[in-house]
């Protein structure tokens, strides 16, 4: 009879998807027990026998699936002993719930590390793949959402690049962390059996044993480290969205976003909302919420394990879908989307954006930088005054700010500029091309 509230105890609702994970390594377990002689040959082959009809019964949907037996765990070993009997109760020597759920979760998240990053990839191959299709677009750079100084597009899409270059790297380092079988601590101490931790780890794909039983069953920090890398990852995904918001805005103009990636108004037809970049911004916050959540559960927890590690894959789960989510939609909305090249060079070519050139150009004349940035400034504040920009003045008028001042500012343009910048990193073209070259090296490397 079930309990009372066993609903609120019962996870089976989300833990469900980890029943590939659970049989895999309960067969695997299984087979270690036969190989070390703590259970027969045929026990082995009943149980795994028993085992693969679940998998074929939970994937064609029809596994009888029980809310009071709690969790994937409970639901597959009843099942199993519904199929052959009391043999099936062999299966859980040597094994305790606390290092199969904590073997189960580290094969998942695996997993996801994997497909993740596979989605990172996609999005930086959609990054540079529109870096060359624009590769000498100019359009202004920004701080402060200021107009600071011209850039390539193509320079700008690889910043993205290698944002998510660094997500790549912490989240091939939290693999390494995840890497690590738990399966053989029993619930907290080991077990008393001959077991082969090693034999399982080699048949479960992982690289190396836990070397503490009671860190082992109690450890989620690999799920930290997987929401921190996800989260840096939403959030890099979130500076994203906020430019293609932006650009995307009539004030800008600077992109159209392909209609797949937008929805319309309610009321004004006119609209077409860039509100996929919006969720994206969105559900960064959940992303955060479920790290701190995690952190929360964690914080005052005795060694070893206890029922509120149940709270680990809820979140887990939402965390995973929602990064690999957002990072598909992300590859195909930078794929699809175009440049409107008629208006980014018009706003890189606004000559007050062109003052750090002009002060540049002065001290190529001798001036010192910072007498030459007060020129510039004092300049700028002349033209405010007359209601005109720094490149409709006549700078000969105003000759006694500095010698070097003559005629307008025709030779210096948006496109000299950036040519200007030829130093490693910079958004000079050549070096530019040079860092496409090298971005795309680091993709066919990660393949090979």
């Amino acid at each position: 009879m079930p309990k009372k509230h066993s609903l609120y105890t019962s996870s089976i609702h989300y833990d469900h998807r980890l029943y590939m994970k659970d049989i895999e390594g309960s067969i695997a377990h299984a087979r270690m027990l036969a190989k070390q002689g703590i259970i027969a040959e045929k026990e082995f082959d009943d149980i795994q026998k028993g085992l693969k009809e679940i998998l074929s019964e939970i994937e064609n949907s029809s596994f009888p699936w029980k809310q009071e037996l709690e969790d994937i765990h409970m639901n597959i070993e009843s099942r199993l002993f519904e199929k052959i009997g009391d043999t099936a109760g062999k299966l859980h020597t040597g094994r305790s719930r606390n290092d199969q759920v904590a073997t189960d979760m580290r094969m998942y998240t695996k997993d996801a590390i994997l497909e993740t990053i596979h989605k990172i990839r996609s999005l930086q191959e959609s990054l540079l793949n529109k870096a060359e299709q624009y590769l000498e677009v100019i359009l202004p750079g920004y701080t402060h959402l200021q107009r600071a100084q011209p850039v390539l597009l193509s320079h700008h899409m690889l910043a993205y690049f290698y944002m998510f270059e660094r997500d790549v790297e912490r989240l091939q380092e939290c693999f390494r962390r995840t890497d690590v079988m738990p399966l053989g601590s029993g619930a907290l101490a080991g077990v008393p059996y001959p077991i082969d931790r090693n034999f399982t780890a080699d048949q479960l794909g992982f690289n190396s044993i836990s070397n503490n039983s009671m860190d082992a069953v109690s450890d989620r920090d690999f799920l930290l480290d997987f929401h921190s890398s996800a989260s840096i990852c939403m959030m890099h995904l979130s500076r994203m969205a906020e430019e293609i918001v932006l650009w995307s805005s009539q004030e800008f103009g600077f992109i159209d976003i392909d209609s797949n990636y937008t929805t319309g108004s309610s009321i004004m037809p006119q609209k077409k909302n860039p509100d996929f970049a919006e969720l994206a911004r969105g559900k960064t916050g959940r992303v955060y919420g479920n790290l701190i959540g995690l952190l929360t559960v964690l914080k005052g927890l005795p060694l070893t394990y206890n029922r509120d590690l149940q709270e680990d894959k809820e979140s887990f789960f939402d965390t995973f879908d929602t990064i690999r989510n957002t990072l598909d939609v992300f590859s195909g909305m930078i794929s699809t989307m175009k440049v409107n090249t008629d208006k980014t060079l018009p706003a890189a070519e606004d000559s007050n954006i062109l003052a750090t050139d002009l002060a540049d150009y002065l001290v190529s004349k001798g001036e010192t930088f910072r007498k030459a940035h007060g020129i510039v400034s004092e300049l700028i504040n002349i033209a405010s005054s007359r209601k005109i920009s720094l490149g409709e003045m006549d700078l000969g008028e105003h000759i006694d700010l500095s010698p070097h001042l003559e005629g307008n500012m025709k030779h210096i343009t948006a496109e000299s500029s950036v040519a200007n910048r030829d130093v490693p990193g910079g958004t000079n073209p050549t070096r530019v091309k040079k860092s496409l070259d090298e971005a795309r090296s680091i993709l066919r490397s990660d393949i090979g």
